[in-house]
């Protein structure tokens, strides 16, 4: 009898793309694909941020590059990556977030997060896709939503909005690339300790209501996304494309 084999996790070989790389969620998914064997290659617009995981993964023996470039500079981001070898692999990670009531939130709120959340990771992914899809390559495409691109809480109206738009420009994407091979997802993360987090998070009746809201009984740590982010980008997940990850110790489960 003949026993089906495993796909395989390691990322060898791969180019990888992943932005906003300087710390939290990027960093950690430049350090995930690194370890997993892919080549990695760090956008973010501050320089001094990204050097530093460079430095940090280069000395560790890995391959990667720095680059400092604002991705909400539509036609700069554009000629960068047409400039640039296939990727692979893209971790569309760049985003933002204004928590604040509806009623309290601005027209510059909403056009600060829907360039960075939506056309921003649009443009990146619509670019990376040229790229394969001249060179007739595959690949895995990751774009970072939240549980908040599937559900709403407190002060969320605004981020939500922008998470759901990524959610179905996903699936778009998915279904009109999948001849070509190149696979779209989303991962979406709960609450994670980062440093963007640790302030709000230091509010002990707030963090008590996030805790309540995850079944798990725990904030998500940076490790959490990692494992996810590697089995989308390999061959393990070569039938998954056009969903979802949760990432969010099952908080959309009630």
């Amino acid at each position: 009898m003949k026993l089906p084999v495993t796909p395989s996790f390691s990322l060898a070989g791969r180019n990888a793309l992943i932005t906003g790389a300087g710390r939290g969620l990027g960093m950690a998914a430049a350090a995930a694909l690194a370890q997993a064997g892919a080549q990695t290659t760090l956008l973010a617009r501050s320089k001094d941020q990204i050097d530093k995981v460079a430095a940090t993964l280069r000395a560790r023996g890995f391959q990667t590059r720095a680059v400092a470039l604002d991705v909400t500079d539509f036609a700069a981001t554009q000629t960068w990556i047409a400039s640039q070898q296939p990727f692979d692999i893209l971790i569309n990670n760049a985003g933002t977030a204004r928590n604040k009531p509806a009623l309290d939130s601005s027209l510059e709120d909403f056009d600060a997060i829907f360039e960075l959340n939506v056309k921003a990771a649009w443009t990146v992914a619509c670019a990376c896709a040229q790229l394969l899809l001249k060179a007739g390559k595959s690949g895995s495409f990751i774009n970072v939503s939240s549980q908040m691109g599937h559900i709403s809480w407190q002060d969320r109206a605004l981020y939500s909005a922008s998470k759901f738009a990524v959610e179905g420009f996903t699936k778009g994407m998915a279904y009109e690339w999948a001849k070509q091979g190149i696979r779209v997802n989303t991962l979406c993360p709960t609450f994670i300790n980062t440093e963007l987090t640790a302030k709000k998070l230091a509010d002990r009746e707030f963090a008590d209501t996030v805790l309540r809201n995850i079944p798990l009984g725990r904030l998500g740590e940076l490790e959490d996304i990692m494992g996810p982010l590697v089995f989308l980008a390999s061959d393990a997940a070569a039938m998954i494309t056009g969903t979802a990850l949760m990432v969010d110790g099952g908080w959309t489960a009630h």
